[in-house]
């Protein structure tokens, strides 16, 4: 069972549902620290311009785990719903998933992983993805880096782990799933080209899922499926 996790992220960008797309059961881990600036609450949407992010705000401090972190103030969801209504109105399939987000974006939040993971979970469910997603903060799995990996990989039953390239050229310890008996697989990924709104600028890659679903609706699945692959890591008699 290949085995991918990562850290709930607000709209996910192409790459991280890919990951998901490509593995057996996804682990959220939500019990991380909570990083500042990163995509945990915010991600890019298109524009006439170019891009702009959306971003959720939120009350959080030094290290706290992420679904502890608290949703700072009411509004935001409208601007939000507003924004993806204003560049994705003339979508074709915009009109198909715009009740789940104006629903979704308009519901009183407390935490942000709670948000995170109910789109994340209707994503999902339009792209025709099936997989069992877990959230770490209930495996009860102590530990940090990538031992703590291994050790989640343990508590799933997985005998692979599919690794994105970032977390392989700066921290991942590649022994240590070896040692453990756990099959190391990166992803591959290089986003493909797809309609977009506003022809007029140049395609922009690895935008928000919602910029797939809703300029390609039943094909996005397959458009995402092209961009990567997964290969196997080099054993450690390769001299990785």
């Amino acid at each position: 069972m290949l085995v991918s996790i990562h850290q709930p992220h607000y709209l996910p960008w192409l790459p991280y549902i890919h990951k998901i797309a490509s593995s057996h059961l996804f682990i959220l881990l939500d019990d991380a620290a909570y990083t500042k600036n990163g995509w945990q609450n915010r991600n890019k949407i298109k524009n006439a311009n170019g891009w702009q992010y959306l971003t959720v705000p939120v009350r959080a401090s030094l290290n706290q785990p992420i679904h502890t972190v608290e949703i700072a103030q009411a509004g935001w969801g409208a601007h939000h719903f507003a924004a993806l209504t204003a560049n994705y109105g003339k979508a074709p399939f915009f009109a198909e998933h715009a009740p789940f987000f104006q629903e979704c974006l308009h519901r009183p939040w407390q935490r942000l992983a709670d948000l995170n993971q109910a789109i994340l979970r209707y994503v999902l469910a339009a792209l025709g993805i099936q997989i069992e997603v877990v959230s770490s903060s209930r495996l009860n799995v102590p530990g940090s880096a990538t031992q703590r990996l291994v050790d989640l990989c343990r508590a799933v039953g997985a005998t692979g782990y599919l690794s994105g390239r970032y977390a392989a050229d700066t921290y991942l310890e590649p022994d240590l799933f070896h040692r453990a008996g756990i099959e190391l697989y990166l992803q591959e990924w290089h986003c493909p080209v797809y309609r977009q709104q506003f022809p007029k600028v140049p395609f922009i890659p690895d935008l928000s899922i919602v910029d797939l679903l809703f300029n390609e609706g039943p094909r996005s699945l397959e458009i995402l499926l092209s961009g990567g692959s997964s290969t196997p890591f080099p054993g450690p008699d390769t001299g990785f």
